[in-house]
């Protein structure tokens, strides 16, 4: 375990976690290198029966260079979605041609960027990307190698905001017009069109709606190849979920190589896979103190420095992320709601649930966050970004400093609106 209690305390590997608090401040996130390296192993031990494969990361879920660095270590490469996350992986140490570019709003600039980089392959997501995309290959004289993002038009049986393959998502061309597609895109001079691409959504525990897609998959495979199309790779992109609540299952990831293996079978083409969220979520927490505990009725009020534009989350998503104290008082429980000091209501953790009975000053963490916390994080009500932890062993450094929300984005008075000419406008 990297997040485990030692004589009363709550350690990251062997860190306890009030010296990172120390050290760093709250609210902090703090990650487990170890807990990072499990994931990756796991993943490329459930996937080695499949001989011919590209691993990519999926850069949104945290882009951190060093988490980017230690899955290279495990030969991923990167799954992008922005010409800033292209920046990322890059600087992360991944080589170019191991990266692919997926997002449904691509603009011109950041595809000629990437053309410029020499990446792998784009997913495209629509007929009118893939002739500008087409006209850009040309004029830098190159043929952009893509991939046609299918939506297969399974529900993935997760939350609707991280369903990506319903009848009404952004993502994709429909599956009944993607051999008519394909048939089109594949005829533009300046785009190598080797294959299909699918996504269906995020935090997927049940294996059979991924199933459910990956035989519609197969069967458009057999569809192109029938016109005549050499397809050579697919992509059958991330979305397996984890655990975040005590008792509950994540994907089974043995499970999950098996089935592939048994549904790709005669395929006879090289298979990507993007997992993001299964490979970090559970290697980072979310570092917090407790400012009040503010009495209620039916429940007192637990008010952390920590804030919904830190871990957006709960309030996005009502996702659920375990809060547990760094120092707990033996078995002693409460029912509380956890809430941030954010000026909304929907800045919450926990509502009317049983926690950790904690007090003023106490260290708490929110558990299962290294993915989708610190890279959604914003700076709402002028909040600083918060610092990140690494944690390797016994050591640990901190590899991302606070940054006030003035040094992120610095603004400034209308060149007219000095302190005189406002001064002579409040007069008139």
């Amino acid at each position: 375990m990297s997040f485990q209690m030692r004589d009363g305390v709550l350690h990251a590997e062997d860190v306890p976690l009030p010296v990172i608090a120390d050290a760093a401040g709250t609210p902090a996130y703090v990650y487990s290198a170890s807990a990072v390296r499990t994931a990756a192993r796991r993943f490329v031990e459930a996937l080695a029966p499949i001989a011919r494969k590209q691993l990519l990361y999926a850069v949104k879920a945290n882009p951190h260079p060093a988490i980017l660095q230690t899955l290279a270590g495990f030969g991923f490469g990167a799954d992008i979605v922005s010409g800033g996350e292209l920046q990322a992986a890059r600087a992360g140490g991944i080589a170019p041609a191991d990266i692919v570019y997926s997002g449904v709003g691509k603009t011109r600039d950041e595809m000629a960027a990437a053309l410029d980089a020499g990446i792998g392959r784009f997913n495209i997501e629509h007929e009118r990307e893939g002739e500008v995309l087409s006209a850009l290959a040309c004029a830098h004289g190159v043929r952009a190698t893509a991939l046609l993002r299918v939506n297969p038009l399974v529900d993935a049986q997760s939350h609707a905001k991280i369903s990506t393959a319903l009848t009404d998502s952004k993502f994709g061309i429909p599956y009944p017009k993607a051999v008519l597609m394909y048939r089109r895109l594949a005829a533009l001079s300046g785009l190598n069109l080797e294959g299909v691409a699918v996504h269906i959504g995020s935090q997927i525990t049940d294996l059979a709606p991924l199933q459910a897609a990956y035989r519609r998959i197969g069967t458009l495979v057999a569809a192109l190849r029938a016109e005549g199309h050499r397809l050579s790779h697919v992509d059958l992109g991330g979305g397996l979920g984890v655990s975040y609540r005590a008792g509950e299952p994540g994907a089974d990831i043995a499970a999950y190589g098996a089935m592939v293996g048994r549904e790709t079978q005669g395929w006879d083409v090289s298979l990507l896979f993007e997992p993001g969220r299964f490979l970090v979520a559970q290697a980072g927490v979310l570092l917090t103190r407790v400012l009040w505990v503010k009495p209620a009725q039916p429940h007192p009020f637990v008010i952390v420095d920590a804030a919904m534009n830190d871990l957006a989350r709960p309030a996005l998503y009502d996702a659920w992320h375990e809060f547990v104290a760094v120092r707990p008082r033996g078995s002693e429980r409460f029912v509380a709601n956890v809430v941030g000091p954010v000026c909304e209501s929907g800045d919450r953790f926990a509502h009317a649930r049983a926690v950790d009975r904690v007090e003023e000053g106490d260290l708490a963490v929110l558990a299962t966050a290294g993915a989708y916390g610190a890279a959604m994080a914003s700076t709402y009500n002028a909040r600083a970004l918060v610092p990140e932890v690494w944690v390797d062993g016994d050591g640990f450094d901190i590899v991302s400093d606070r940054v006030p929300a003035a040094r992120i984005r610095p603004q400034r008075l209308p060149h007219w609106m000095d302190a005189q000419g406002l001064r002579a406008a409040v007069g008139r």
